[in-house]
């Protein structure tokens, strides 16, 4: 479908909150409305053809692991958890390993157990893996030593190589990306509940290269300390076999809603409750180019009742906010929404607390997550783009410091990131310059941080957390 392609005149079948117009939902309902970033298919049959298989498939997650993540979100809204959410800018094909999973797995293992030490509450685990694939571009085409081809657009829709042929979108790739998903989260399941999520395997997670560093010698400190928690745990008979939660993990999938045509061809009917289902993850969000309350991707996820989230750049308003809550959840649940924001370092202070004031005077229940990621992309001298990780540190900071203001919960962070020791993100306590960039530049997008980087991340959250806590303490009662 192209993005031009206009809008068909519906009847309107009752009211959305808010004065929004509503229609009839169903799966498919979303193709007419306005598409924006999606692909043309030169070859409608072949789209169609892979639509028809991918539909055949069995679901990649189920109904019911959805409904707990919807219900742990909702405690993170209520100020009783925080969500840990990060992973890829983009998975790929060509990078698709078991140790690269297993790597990603276990940082976000150890960033949850720091996490956990700092808020004193259970940290909500969730990845962007297993469907990740699909980026919104800034144009359709890109233009290199005069030759103008289309914009990559992420592996399950075309190739990163600059010819003719790999930036054709090609439906096959749909299900590639789907059998990849699949493999991947067999792999995650088998971590989580396997025995190597163990609180015992705490001093394992720690990779090589992270061991060294500053955070790695935090992370060994504080591994010692639960060492010994875990021994004390142990002799009043709770241990891995008595107690699951030290055993085992939760954790959950999610991806940006982008490629409507996958998400549709993945939505399924849950057959205890009845309800529409996208089992392509546990959790989708709306990102910042499409999440009109108009359009597509909003008509398409409003009919889904899985855990949802939409980016919040800088420009939008309280009004629109409410709007798209209106839309997404009338019924105002407490887990259903996560507004991610993503502000930039320089912007958050002023735009953040107008936002946080409307939702909470509205009394609408959401979980209020900080990407700080994707307001501090820059272009460095060398002409690669990268991220400081001051900026980062600072969007993060602000975004704790608005919440305290206002007394309201600062519930979540979205990262970019990788358990590879890439060298895409400057700064850090490992100190990687912009000279140091191209020594493991390897993402085929945005540029992400390392296992080092991210590890110190999850220390100085800590920090803002045990901050949280003990405001929270004093006064009582989580913030609202």
């Amino acid at each position: 479908m192209s993005a031009n392609q206009a809008t068909a005149q519906r009847k309107p079948t009752d009211g959305r909150p808010g004065g929004v117009a509503a229609f009839a939902w169903s799966p498919d309902s979303w193709r007419n409305f306005p598409a924006r970033q999606m692909p043309v298919y030169e070859d409608r049959a072949a789209l169609e053809a892979a639509e028809a298989r991918l539909r055949r498939y069995p679901p990649l997650v189920f109904a019911g692991e959805a409904r707990r993540l919807k219900a742990a979100l909702g405690r993170v809204a209520e100020g009783h958890a925080f969500l840990l959410q990060g992973g890829d800018c983009a998975e790929s094909f060509a990078d698709f390993t078991a140790n690269n999973i297993r790597d990603m797995f276990r940082v976000l293992l150890q960033m949850a157990v720091v996490l956990t030490f700092g808020a004193g509450m259970p940290v909500v685990k969730v990845g962007r893996i297993a469907g990740q694939f699909a980026k919104p571009r800034s144009s359709d085409t890109e233009v290199i030593d005069g030759v103008e081809l289309p914009s990559y657009r992420g592996d399950n829709v075309n190739g990163f190589e600059f010819t003719p042929e790999a930036r054709r979108p090609d439906p096959e790739r749909m299900v590639q990306a789907y059998n990849q998903s699949a493999a991947t989260l067999n792999l995650l399941r088998a971590f989580a509940q396997g025995g190597y999520a163990d609180l015992h395997e705490v001093h394992r997670w720690n990779l090589d290269f992270v061991s060294s560093s500053p955070a790695g010698t935090r992370y060994e400190d504080l591994a010692g300390r639960l060492d010994e928690t875990l021994t004390f745990m142990a002799a009043c008979g709770l241990t891995s076999a008595t107690t699951p939660q030290i055993a085992e993990t939760d954790f959950f999938t999610s991806h940006e809603a982008l490629l409507l045509p996958y998400e549709q061809a993945l939505t399924r009917v849950d057959s205890t409750s009845g309800d529409w289902y996208d089992c392509s993850a546990h959790m989708l969000w709306i990102g910042e180019r499409t999440r009109q309350a108009d359009g597509a991707h909003v008509e398409f996820l409003r009919g889904v009742k899985n855990p949802l989230g939409f980016k919040a750049g800088p420009d939008i308003s309280p009004d629109d906010v409410l709007r798209l809550l209106d839309v997404l959840n009338p019924r105002n649940e407490a887990g259903r929404i996560t507004v991610i924001t993503r502000m930039g370092a320089d912007a958050v202070a002023d735009k953040l607390p107008p936002l946080l004031r409307a939702i909470r005077r509205e009394g609408r229940k959401v979980v209020w997550s900080c990407d700080p990621m994707h307001g501090n992309t820059v272009k460095a001298a060398n002409g690669l783009k990268t991220r400081h990780f001051d900026a980062i540190l600072r969007e993060v900071r602000a975004f704790f410091a608005a919440h305290r203001a206002e007394g309201t919960h600062p519930g979540g962070v979205h990262f970019e990131m990788t358990g590879q020791e890439v060298t895409e993100c400057v700064g850090g306590a490992v100190d990687i310059t912009v000279d140091g960039l191209t020594a493991r530049y390897e993402t085929q997008c945005d540029p992400r941080l390392n296992a080092s980087q991210v590890l110190e991340l999850a220390f100085l959250l800590a920090e803002g957390l045990k901050t949280e806590r003990g405001a929270r303490d004093r006064n009582g009662s989580p913030a609202k």
